[in-house]
């Protein structure tokens, strides 16, 4: 099992389609994005080719391959808006596993490890995240990678007809 992480530099027609592609998965939908209701849940999201563009200036994005093949991406922002915790020099970090042969065999957590890596290299402290109470998986694994529970948000994603608590999680760096 060969991973590789390449930074994204360069938005091309291709990366659009995969992420779109991973956008749009009912399996990752609920995983990877916030949805007030069912429609929200269910309404197609198209990334343009500027958008993707625009994402790549604006936030540190990796592509995560598996034997050659993409099969996920990570990224990271510093000091947006959505913090819980407004503490200057704060990463926020997102990652999707999209391809079914990348789950299960530790690439998640691999893949977290250089990401707190990249973000170290930049200078930053502090990492926060968000998992829905329902990411089970997810959750254990930030919890196995030192990240604490700093507040749960009531209401805050639709999912199996009913609405769930966002758990955001905070991990200070050596």
């Amino acid at each position: 099992m060969n991973i590789e992480f390449i930074k994204l530099t360069e938005a091309t027609s291709s990366h659009v389609e995969k992420l779109n592609m991973w956008e749009n998965d009912p399996t990752l939908i609920p995983l990877t994005r916030p949805n007030q209701n069912k429609e929200e849940f269910e309404r197609k999201r198209i990334i343009t080719l500027d958008e993707l563009a625009q994402r790549i200036e604006h936030s540190h994005v990796y592509l995560i391959y598996l034997d050659d093949k993409l099969i996920g991406e990570m990224n990271y922002t510093v000091d947006p808006d959505h913090l819980y915790k407004k503490e200057p020099g704060t990463a926020w970090i997102g990652i999707t596993i999209g391809e079914k042969e990348g789950r299960g065999k530790g690439v998640g957590e691999m893949a977290m490890c250089h990401l707190e890596e990249q973000i170290k290299l930049h200078g930053l402290k502090r990492i926060e995240l968000g998992v829905f109470e329902f990411n089970k998986q997810a959750h254990k694994l930030y919890q196995k990678l030192g990240y604490q529970e700093i507040r749960r948000i009531k209401d805050f994603t639709y999912w199996n007809d009913k609405m769930w608590y966002d758990i955001r999680m905070e991990k200070y760096l050596d």
